[in-house]
C-alpha cells in the first residue's frame, strides 16, 4: 500500500487514469509538481493546498502520469504528453478558467499549457520552472540533476537512506526533509518504470515566453541545484506582466522551505494580482 493518502481518480478520454487531491471551493487553482523519483502532487504540496482551500479557492493537486498514484504507462514522457493529460483533467473537472502553480517540470507544463490554451489560464505562479534551457545544459551544470539520474539508475532510491540523501539536495536546509516525505516517495519509486525519467523531453521555450499574456508571479531559490536561478532573468526579459522574487537560503522547493511565506504571497497574488 502506498504511503500517499488516496484522493480521487478520473479517467481521461484516452483511458489514462489520473489521481488527484482536491479541497475547497471557489476559483480553481491547479498545483503541478516537479519530476524526480517517487514524486507526487501530495508529497510536494501537502503543506500548501489545504491553506489555499481554507482561504477560499478550489485547490486541485494531481499526480502527473508516471507519478504518485496515477497510471505509469510505458511510453515517452514528452512535455506535450504531460500537457495533454493536465488538459484532460481540467476538461473532466469542467474547469473553465484556472490559476496554475508549477514547480520545475510542473512549471514547464504550466508554461506550455498557457501557450497552447491562453484563454484557459488566468494567472501563472512558477517556482524554478523547467523548459528555459536545453536539456544537455541542465545535465552539464546542475549537481542535483546529475546525482538524481545516477541514484535512480542505481536503484538506491528504493531505500529510505538513498532517497533521503537525494531529497536533501532539493533544499538549502537538508534537515527539513522529513521521514514522512521520504517514505511517500520510496513507496512511489518502486512502481515507476525507468522510462518516466529516461524519456522525459522538455524543450527550451525561451523564444516563446513573449506569448504569455496573463499575470505571472515567479519565485526562485538562489541555492537551487536543479534549475539555475538565472532562469528568473530569462523569464523577466521574455515576459510582460511579470514579477519575480529571489530567495536566499532556498533550494528547489520554495513551497517547502518557506512554506508560510509562499502560501501568503501566492494567495495575495491570486486574490489581488
Amino acid at each position: 500500500m502506498s504511503a500517499i493518502p488516496e484522493g480521487h481518480f478520473v479517467q481521461l478520454e484516452d483511458g489514462l487514469s489520473l489521481h488527484y487531491h482536491e479541497a475547497g471551493q471557489g476559483e480553481a487553482v491547479l498545483f503541478l509538481h516537479g519530476s524526480g523519483p517517487g514524486a507526487s502532487g501530495y508529497s510536494n504540496f501537502k503543506g500548501n493546498y489545504p491553506i489555499f482551500a481554507e482561504a477560499g479557492v478550489r485547490a486541485i493537486v494531481p499526480d502527473l502520469p508516471g507519478y504518485g498514484l496515477s497510471d505509469k504507462p510505458e511510453t515517452e514522457y514528452t512535455l506535450d504528453f504531460f500537457v495533454a493529460a493536465v488538459k484532460g483533467l481540467i476538461d473532466q473537472l469542467a474547469i473553465d478558467s484556472v490559476t496554475l502553480v508549477g514547480n520545475s517540470l510542473g512549471g514547464a507544463i504550466a508554461i506550455k499549457l498557457t501557450l497552447d490554451y491562453p484563454e484557459l489560464v488566468t494567472k501563472l505562479i512558477l517556482m524554478a520552472p523547467g523548459g528555459l534551457m536545453e536539456k544537455e545544459q541542465y545535465f552539464q551544470e546542475m549537481e542535483g540533476i546529475q546525482k538524481m539520474a545516477a541514484a535512480f539508475a542505481s536503484g538506491e532510491l528504493k531505500e529510505a537512506s538513498g532517497m533521503k540523501r537525494l531529497l536533501g539536495l532539493q533544499l538549502y536546509d537538508a534537515s527539513q526533509v522529513t521521514d514522512e516525505t521520504v517514505n511517500e516517495r520510496v513507496a512511489v519509486v518502486h512502481e515507476q518504470p525507468a522510462c518516466v525519467l529516461s524519456t522525459m523531453q522538455v524543450p527550451n521555450m525561451t523564444s516563446r515566453l513573449h506569448e504569455l499574456n496573463c499575470p505571472i508571479f515567479g519565485i526562485w531559490g538562489v541555492n537551487d541545484k536543479f534549475c539555475p536561478s538565472r532562469g528568473a532573468d530569462t523569464m523577466m526579459k521574455g515576459c510582460s506582466n511579470i514579477r519575480f522574487t529571489l530567495l536566499s537560503e532556498c533550494g528547489h522547493w520554495v513551497m517547502v522551505e518557506h512554506q508560510d511565506w509562499f502560501n501568503r504571497q501566492c494567495l495575495d497574488f491570486i486574490k489581488h494580482g
